[in-house]
């Protein structure tokens, strides 16, 4: 019976592959790549699993291991929540967890007995990977944001959570959960990636939204910017905001900065929208925030309430200070500002 649910997750993941592949140009492509990458992983541990491999029975193909499908998907959430879309190299330490993982492996191939600073290391990265789904579960949840990775990441949170404590008790000479053994661990999962790949699909066929973000179609397809005015146009656009301060000017347009630079307004856009990823007002905000907080940190505005502050710097209402402020920091100013007290 396994074997069959074996065989249709593979049918299906293939089939799941090949129509995101197909159509991958619709996709922002961080995110296409990280969802692709954790289902090849999870076909991979279906056909490869140590325990129900359904190639050669007892075979220990330990790169074949779910804990890969498990950062491809918290990498996936992390990246479909920020809404970024170039990769970053810092985030591919994320990873490191899976190589130690495999490391560990490599070495209990050739070791006839336990070791104990081996078996540490294996549940510390166990335990990294629990936390990666708990932290997709918490920002959901907390969020009040529903998200199809929600019905994946609890059950498998619980199995990889439950997996770990067995580890423990195993460590510390207690008798384990046999109800979470590694072969009902390995079976529970493949059960559940095999609905993972079913659901997909199901999306897919109907052509529902919210399983991939959509690469929204570019206003500037005819720009006739080169590499080298892009370069000039952001280097002139951060000077004028480092140097300059016109971000002081709570009035300040797109209009402005267009006359002071002798710059197209479209051209202004296209260059923050495109190259520098960010709307006009965003930008300058970004840095009336910046400004705030160094006026904070200064002793001698300590006379000063923050809406004043705030209004120096270029807000012009507490409304709009207070929601940029939070989404810039994720605090409150006030709350930002008790944080500075508590430090000092």
């Amino acid at each position: 019976m396994l074997k069959t649910f074996q065989i249709i997750a593979i049918i299906q993941g293939l089939f799941v592959l090949s129509v995101l592949f197909a159509n991958r140009k619709e996709y922002k492509k961080t995110t296409f790549w990280l969802l692709f990458g954790s289902l090849l992983s999870v076909l991979f541990y279906i056909a490869g699993d140590d325990e129900n491999n359904i190639f050669v029975a007892g075979a220990d193909w330990f790169l074949f291991d779910s804990s890969l499908f498990v950062t491809f998907l918290f990498l996936f959430f992390r990246y479909y929540m920020n809404g970024k879309e170039t990769f970053a190299k810092l985030d591919l330490l994320f990873f490191i967890p899976n190589l130690v993982y495999f490391i560990i492996e490599v070495i209990e191939l050739n070791m006839t007995a336990d070791n104990l600073l081996i078996e540490i290391f294996e549940i510390a990265s166990e335990l990294t990977f629990f936390a990666y789904l708990m932290l997709i579960v918490y920002y959901i949840i907390s969020s009040k944001n529903k998200h199809w990775i929600l019905y994946f990441s609890i059950p498998i949170a619980i199995l990889i959570g439950f997996s770990s404590l067995n580890d423990i008790l195993k460590l510390a000479g207690f008798h384990e959960f046999s109800i979470f053994n590694d072969h009902n661990f390995n079976t529970s999962i493949l059960l559940i990636v095999a609905f993972l790949f079913y659901f997909i699909a199901f999306k897919l066929i109907n052509k529902s939204q919210g399983i991939l973000p959509k690469t929204e179609p570019s206003k500037y397809k005819k720009s006739n910017l080169n590499p080298k005015t892009i370069e000039k146009y952001q280097s002139d656009l951060i000077q004028l905001m480092e140097t300059d301060k016109l971000y002081l000017n709570g009035k300040l347009s797109i209009h402005d900065v267009s006359k002071k630079l002798k710059m197209p307004r479209q051209y202004i856009s296209e260059v923050l929208n495109e190259h520098m990823h960010t709307s006009f007002q965003d930008f300058v905000n970004s840095y009336r925030v910046e400004e705030f907080i160094n006026r904070l940190k200064n002793d001698q505005n300590d006379q000063f309430t923050l809406l004043a502050i705030a209004t120096d710097v270029g807000f012009n209402s507490k409304s709009s200070f207070n929601a940029t402020f939070k989404k810039i920091t994720g605090l409150t100013p006030t709350e930002y500002k008790k944080q500075l007290d508590k430090k000092s």
